[in-house]
This record gives C-alpha cells, sequence and structure tokens, in this order.
C-alpha cells in the first residue's frame, strides 16, 4: 500500500507531519506531491527543513499563477502523478483550493480519498473554503474527525463516506511534537527583544479580510486601539505577503505601535504563539494551536468553523469593526479562561495511519 500525502500551504505541510512521521516510523510507503500554492520560502520551503520532514517528491509550483491556471496546472499535474505512483489512497488535509482539486485529481483516475479534517463548517458558503471542505467531503471515501460538531455536521448533510471515525486533530500531535523541536533549534523571544507574555501576536491573511479596503482598514484601527488601551503589551505582527501587498495596494498606513516583522518559520512562530499573551489572528489554525498552548484568542472574522474554542470561552469573534476589537481583546486579556482539550488527546495521526492501513486493503478487496 502506498499513500499519497498532498500538501500545498503551510497549514497543511504542519498539520500533516505527524502523519509523515507516523508513515516513516511504521516505514509505509508513501510520497508528498506538494502543489506550491504557497510559494514565498518562509512560508513553504523552510518547514520541511526546520521540521525535519522529507522534501516533496513532486512540487508543482503553481503558486505564483492566476486562480485558473493554479486550478489547471493542479489538475493536470496531480492526474500525471497518481496515474504514475497509483496510490492506494490519496490523503488530503483541511480545506484549500489544494485539498479540493487533490480529491477531485484522484477522483478521475479512479484512487481513494481520505480527509483529514473532515466536517468542518463555517456555515458561510460566500467563503471559497467552505465550498472546497463540503465537495471534499461527500467525494471521500474516509472522513476523520477532529470533534464532535464535526460528525454533526456532516451527518446533518447526509455525507455517506465508506469509513468514518472521530480520530482528533493532527494539530495537536504536530504542536506537541514541533514544540520540542522548536525548543532545541531556536529562541525568537531573544532574538525579537520580547518578554513572555508582554506582547500582543497578530495575523491577517484571509481573502475577505485583504481583499476588501475598509475591512481592512478597520481591523487596523482595532489593533491600533488595543495598543492604545494596554501600552503595556507591544503589538507584534508577522505579516503575510498578502496583506502587505495589500496595504501599500489600498494606500493605508500601519498604526505606529504595532511592530511589523516578516514571516516566520513554523517554529519560531511557534514559540510566539506560545509566549504571546493574546493573539488576534483570522487563521483556523491558529485558533487551534492557541487553545492547546493556552492562549486567549480574538478571532477577526464574522464565523469561524472552531465553534468549540467559542463555547468554552477560549476564543472570541470581533468580525472587522474596531469598537468591537477592543471589546473583545479587553474581555480576553482580563478574564480568567478554564482551559481544556478540544481537539484531541495528540495521537490522531496514529489512529489515521491504523485506519488507512487496515481499511484501504478491505475496500480494494470488495472491488
Amino acid at each position: 500500500m502506498k499513500i499519497a500525502i498532498v500538501v500545498g500551504t503551510r497549514p497543511e505541510i504542519i498539520k500533516m507531519s505527524p502523519i509523515i512521521r507516523e508513515c516513516q516510523k511504521r516505514k509505509i510507503d508513501f510520497f508528498i506531491l506538494h502543489s506550491g500554492q504557497h510559494y514565498d520560502h518562509n512560508m513553504d520551503e523552510i518547514f520541511f527543513e526546520e521540521l525535519e520532514l522529507p522534501a516533496p517528491k513532486y512540487n508543482l509550483h503553481v503558486g505564483s499563477k492566476p486562480f485558473g491556471q493554479q486550478v489547471g496546472m493542479m489538475m493536470k499535474g496531480m492526474k500525471k502523478n497518481f496515474i504514475r505512483e497509483r496510490p492506494g489512497v490519496v490523503l488530503v488535509q483541511g480545506d484549500t483550493l489544494t485539498v479540493l482539486m487533490g480529491t477531485l485529481a484522484a477522483k478521475k483516475v479512479g484512487i481513494l480519498v481520505a480527509h483529514h479534517e473532515a466536517g468542518l463548517r463555517s456555515h458561510d458558503l460566500t467563503m471559497p473554503e467552505e465550498v472546497n471542505r463540503i465537495l471534499t467531503d461527500h467525494l471521500s471515501e474516509f472522513l476523520f474527525f477532529p470533534t464532535k460538531d464535526a460528525i454533526k455536521n456532516v451527518n446533518t448533510e447526509g455525507v455517506n463516506a465508506n469509513y468514518t471515525s472521530m480520530t482528533g486533530n493532527t494539530i495537536v500531535d504536530a504542536v506537541y511534537q514541533n514544540s520540542k523541536i522548536a525548543d532545541r533549534k531556536c529562541n525568537i523571544l531573544k532574538k525579537l527583544n520580547l518578554k513572555s507574555k508582554k506582547y500582543v501576536l497578530i495575523t491577517v491573511h484571509r481573502a475577505e479580510n485583504t481583499n476588501d479596503k475598509k475591512r481592512l482598514q478597520n481591523i487596523l484601527r482595532g489593533l491600533e486601539m488595543v495598543g492604545e488601551k494596554f501600552p503595556e503589551y507591544k503589538l507584534l505582527f508577522p505579516m503575510h505577503p498578502r496583506t502587505s501587498n495589500k496595504i501599500l495596494e489600498y494606500n493605508l498606513k500601519l498604526p505606529s505601535n504595532i511592530r511589523m516583522i516578516k514571516p516566520l518559520g513554523f517554529l519560531e512562530f511557534l514559540q510566539l504563539e506560545k509566549n504571546a499573551v493574546l493573539c488576534i489572528t483570522d487563521s483556523g489554525g491558529l485558533q487551534e494551536e492557541c487553545s492547546i498552548m493556552h492562549v486567549p484568542t480574538v478571532t477577526v472574522r464574522d464565523n469561524t468553523e472552531r465553534p468549540e474554542t467559542i463555547k468554552f470561552g477560549m476564543n472570541l469573534l470581533a468580525g472587522a469593526s474596531p469598537e468591537k476589537i477592543l471589546e473583545c481583546s479587553t474581555k480576553m486579556l482580563t478574564k480568567k479562561i478554564i482551559w481544556r482539550p478540544l481537539f484531541g488527546d495528540g495521537k490522531a495521526s496514529e489512529r489515521i495511519v491504523d485506519i488507512i492501513k487496515k481499511q484501504v486493503k478491505n475496500i480494494h478487496k470488495k472491488r
């Protein structure tokens, strides 16, 4: 049995890292196909180097191309390499364009699809990610659920996969494993002259925020207001290339109380997350990581596919209103949070590999 592990973006590389290590540990035949959807070195290649993972066998280098070209290049390249390798199953993770195209390419050539992080829903069909995750769930033979809410979403839609399992999310495995590597390899606080729990970490990169000038302007104003009310905390903003380009395009001014730095490698960023007093973000992955590392979070979106973090008071939705961002940040900086595990016990990758190894053979025998 051979497994094709498909990645394309930073979160996919991070969340697939424990599965890759599990395959290596068990000497299971696998290969990594990278779409190249994230193509900046600091947002992509550096993760494989830092996390001590094998380089992708195939890289389609689609990231700098227009959307339509990305779609065509992914479909053509993925089909070609799936036919060449003939894996027993294609494993995808999350909700990106890479995930959907990997799924469609596999179905075109008759290969089973396994979807890790199945069942997440924002219930907002204007989000491309929502469409991607729904279609992928409906086309996959294997669905690996991170939470009970994810199972409910899929049951409501009537999805009928061959095999479903509540595995937990490999982000827990990744945080545990990669934190050890980070502690061994780097000290970003010293490098940036920061003190633990004395800064707020900021990330903004999603299209619904960056492609809307007024919305992005309001978020920047909200961040500025947080800095004005809490001058004892530094505001640190590792800025995604898309966000910095949009700030320039819209001729917006970054507030003077925000320190902008270039994107960091995952290990350094993980250290920043762990030591932040608060994280203000629009990233789904950071909502998960922060809950695992007990860092209060404010999400600058109107919805989230991680409702558990909201339900248990670890995260607040602020949208893009400056006043709401300040209000939510104030609450999270002053309230006492009761932390609890939401996404598993750090053994999701073991369960996923167990299930794939056993069930793929059974499905192929029946066919």
